[in-house]
């Protein structure tokens, strides 16, 4: 399996551990996820307000649950947000712009 191939399993067995068989994440089951699973590119979540706001624009169907394709969504913005910081950092030591 290549490194991407396993990336992406591990992603998927993430969402599971903290959904379990409903297969959705409720506002308390996101959080943990992010403050155990992604707290190096996450700040801790702490207040309730940026739950809220995260959960909120997270939910695109409006059932009070993300489901994995809600959950892509994050994951696909954290990643994106993160690029463009690795890539700066390239840039810079590389010295191409």
């Amino acid at each position: 399996m290549s490194e991407l191939e396993k990336g992406m399993v591990t992603i998927i067995k993430a969402f599971h551990k903290y959904s379990g068989h409903k297969c959705k994440l409720k506002k308390a089951e996101l959080k943990e996820l992010i403050n155990k699973e992604m707290s190096h590119f996450i700040q801790s979540i702490n207040e309730n307000e940026t739950l809220d706001e995260l959960f909120a624009d997270l939910d695109q169907n409006g059932d009070l649950e993300i489901d994995f394709q809600e959950f892509i969504t994050l994951i696909a913005m954290v990643t994106s947000a993160c690029h463009e910081l690795f890539d700066k950092k390239h840039e810079q030591r590389c010295g191409t712009s």
